[in-house]
């Protein structure tokens, strides 16, 4: 079966798509100065973005993985995540404290998903 990556780069694709579904890279936002819920409602919309261009939209997420560098912004990342998951709509998903490539980065999402 033939692969598809999207937006390749010398390190890494932003998706790769492969017998109806998507993989999507670590998401991070690229405006660092916000706060966790600033920096978590931009990585959505990275991932909306993505998911869409791929064929497939936030519905049809299989599982999500968040990477925290502060558990203490989970309340935070919660807040941005649950305004952005629609009802009835909400993947699995597993989410852990992890230090980041950068210090400024707050939280990165991988997300899979399937295609429409």
């Amino acid at each position: 079966m033939d692969m598809k990556r999207l937006h390749i780069g010398k390190t890494l694709s932003e998706a790769a798509i492969h017998n109806g579904t998507v993989y999507l890279a670590g998401q991070i936002a690229e405006d660092v100065t916000q706060n966790i819920e600033g920096q978590t409602r931009e990585i959505l919309g990275h991932i909306a973005r993505l998911l869409a261009e791929a064929g497939s939209d936030k519905t049809r997420i299989l599982m999500c993985q968040i990477f925290l560098a502060d558990v203490k912004d989970f309340p935070g990342m919660n807040a941005a995540w649950n305004e952005w998951v629609v009802p009835g709509h909400a993947p699995p998903r597993a989410t852990v404290e992890a230090k980041l490539a950068k210090p400024e980065w707050l939280v990165e999402m991988v997300v899979t998903a399937a295609q429409k």
